[in-house]
């Protein structure tokens, strides 16, 4: 199984043991760019699984390229704490890499002291929101001597190999980008001026390492940013890397400015592997794909048609660092997902905090929340079959106790069918996948289509009850809300009933936005349908794009606030925003809803009342908390704990580490 993925590779003269690669991923574990104990475990950890390959970073080389919180290697003092980390993944069986990190005009001003970050060109950066100070040719000789530098302390700390970073928007590209370079002189102007940049500082690392220690460099197989760089002028940068003295290349989509998304669900998997298949056509050395290549399957394709020589498995490692050792034993179903969420990984380091992950409440936190059997077995009633309920279960089971879960409805996943339902959230699914197969792996009775009531519960005489009653719809109290009409978001995203033409939602948090774009999206052009259609040019390309975005209902959505979805993630909403925007749905903010009347919709903003007609309104108002049966075991007196939106109402993570926290206390 999987012959492709699990068979070994060399670079350069290192044999690899698989075609899987954790790559460079910030993690701010630290705020004083030092290695600490946190990042030992997390990185033990990735390796223990079975990654071939394990790269610590992104590692700074200078401090004007790196600031205050991204590790740094750019004094000899902390080769012995590199040197740490080195032997713990290589001890797994892992081959240590290190990438090699200077972010040029994104250097965030306030990170380096105030200084003026540094670029090939003073031109102003969206992403840091500072104009960099243009490079002079001594600052440009010094970056190149602080690579090579850096990259030899790496050898003497005992990486098997080095990349440098030459995508996402940082220093290498924009040398490269005819966008953000504008000199004049022998760096700047035509491709091969460029270029110069690059080639020279790849010679000065490979002179520093010898010819023996393999070097990469990770790039951008399409900059996916109007002006700079595409998928016709990538091979050639690559072909120029090769000639340059790297011995495999690293490909990944396009920069952190970019308005195409790079990383979340809304971009489908293995989507960009044809940008490493691009590069691979251009170079005879190993190639690497990236970004959304989630299951084992999808990863032996890329091996097996060509796309790649091995793959980047970033987020899922964190999500699961055994993915490798799953897939190899043949249990890929319990492999527990990566959904492209955002929300515990970029979310938090775009907030300077550091990384989680929604789905894994061990990532980070490996020592801290290890799996200990129990010295003392109990035996478990868990009410609910939500993520809250499942993740507790399989947790407490995993530890030895003797576990059953009850659930009222007829299957389990809860609130995740309701959550999965929108066009780009399809992937919240994978967490139902999993928890079926933790709970067939455990044995772990589960009786669903189950009220449970205190009578139940004490004909089974549990040691210990798990509560995951979760939450309703919470209807506001809006005259005329409970009409024929009137429908809560629920309801809509669970059952898929039919709509009117004109739709009205009342919310517009992220529940109501996500359901504002499931209704919007109803009635248009599929994928399917839109290939059958541009392979025959059976349409002309812009009557297609627009049937794409053309639904059966036309959506306004209103909200309180003076801005809508304010608890959507930092790194995903300006995509939702202009999902909602492509399918040209009305947002009304800082509308408060008086009355609904039979279709008419009574609202107010600044004072003045308005009026409106609608086929079909839709509550988005948030939910409230089931608590029936907590408070019944409260008042018995029986062993219990409360988990998930029984306690409040939250996100997905609070429900999964909330399971998982109440099963390793018992």
């Amino acid at each position: 199984m999987y012959r492709y993925l699990f068979s070994p590779i060399t670079i350069n003269q290192l044999e690899i043991r698989n075609r899987i690669a954790y790559p460079s991923l910030g993690l701010l574990y630290s705020y004083d760019s030092k290695l600490n104990q946190r990042y030992t475990d997390f990185f033990r950890e990735r390796a223990k699984g079975g990654a071939g390959i394990v790269t610590v970073g992104p590692v700074g080389v200078d401090f004007l390229g790196s600031g205050l919180l991204a590790l740094s290697i750019a004094d000899d003092a902390v080769i012995d704490d590199f040197a740490t980390v080195t032997g713990i993944i290589k001890a797994e069986g892992a081959r240590a890499w290190v990438q090699l990190f200077h972010a040029g005009a994104y250097s965030h001003p306030f990170l380096i002291d105030g200084k003026d970050p540094i670029a090939p060109s003073a031109v102003y950066s969206r992403y840091s929101k500072a104009t960099p100070r243009e490079m002079t040719i001594d600052d440009i000789q010094q970056v190149q001597e602080a690579f090579a530098d850096a990259a030899r302390r790496a050898v003497a700390a005992g990486f098997d190999g080095v990349e440098i970073i030459g995508s996402a928007g940082y220093l290498v590209t924009q040398f490269l980008s005819p966008l953000k370079n504008q000199r004049t002189d022998q760096y700047g102007g035509s491709f091969e001026n460029r270029l110069r940049f690059p080639v020279e500082l790849i010679g000065k690392v490979r002179a520093a390492v010898g010819p023996d220690v393999p070097l990469t460099i990770r790039m951008a197989g399409n900059d996916f940013v109007p002006g700079s760089n595409t998928d016709q002028e990538t091979p050639k940068i690559a072909a120029a890397y090769e000639a340059a003295g790297v011995d495999a290349i690293n490909v990944t989509g396009g920069w952190h400015e970019s308005r195409v998304p790079q990383l979340p669900m809304e971009l489908p998997r293995t989507a960009y592997a044809f940008l490493a298949r691009n590069i691979k056509n251009a170079v005879n050395v190993p190639v690497m794909a990236s970004n959304r290549i989630a299951t084992p399957d999808d990863a032996e394709r890329i091996l097996r048609d060509g796309y790649a020589d091995m793959v980047n498995l970033g987020r899922v490692l964190i999500a699961d660092p055994y993915w490798p050792q799953k897939a190899m034993e043949g249990r890929a179903a319990e492999i527990r997902p990566c959904v492209a969420c955002s929300q515990g990984c970029t979310d938090e380091i775009f907030s300077g905090r550091p990384v989680y992950c929604v789905g894994n409440p061990q990532a980070g936190f490996e020592a801290a929340r290890s799996l200990v059997a129990t010295d003392s077995p109990k035996k478990i009633m868990v009410i609910g079959a939500g993520a809250a309920g499942l993740e507790a279960a399989v947790t407490a089971a995993s530890r030895g106790h003797r576990v059953e879960i009850f659930e009222k409805d007829r299957d389990l996943g809860g609130q995740l069918w309701i959550a999965g339902a929108p066009p780009h959230k399809h992937e919240l699914f994978e967490f139902i996948r999993y928890y079926r197969a933790m709970v067939q792996r455990h044995n772990i009775p589960l009786h669903l289509d189950t009220t449970v009531d205190l009578e139940l519960i004490r004909s089974h005489a549990p040691d210990h009850v798990i509560v995951a009653e979760g939450a309703r719809a919470l209807i506001p109290p809006i005259p005329g809300a409970d009409g024929a009409n009137v429908l809560d978001a629920w309801q809509v995203l669970k059952e898929n009933p039919m709509l009117g033409k004109r739709v009205a939602i009342v919310g517009g948090g992220a529940v109501g936005l996500e359901t504002a774009l499931f209704v919007a999206a109803r009635g248009t052009l599929t994928p399917e349908v839109v290939h059958f259609l541009m392979a025959y040019d059976a349409m002309p390309p812009e009557r297609i794009k627009e049937l794409m975005f053309a639904g059966t209902s036309s959506v306004t959505v209103f909200e309180m606030l003076d801005k809508a979805g304010k608890d959507v993630g930092k790194s995903t909403r300006w995509i939702l925003m202009d999902r909602l925007d492509g399918y040209a749905v009305t947002i009304r903010t800082g509308a408060r809803v008086l009355s609904i009347d039979k279709g008419e919709m009574i609202w107010e903003k600044e004072d003045c009342q308005h009026s409106e007609r609608f086929d079909t309104i839709i509550l988005a108002s948030g939910s409230k908390s089931e608590r029936h049966l907590s408070d019944l075991l409260a008042e018995a007196d029986i062993p219990h704990t409360v988990i998930g939106d029984a306690v409040a109402p939250g996100k997905l993570n609070d429900a999964i580490h909330g399971g998982f926290m109440a099963a390793l206390e018992i």
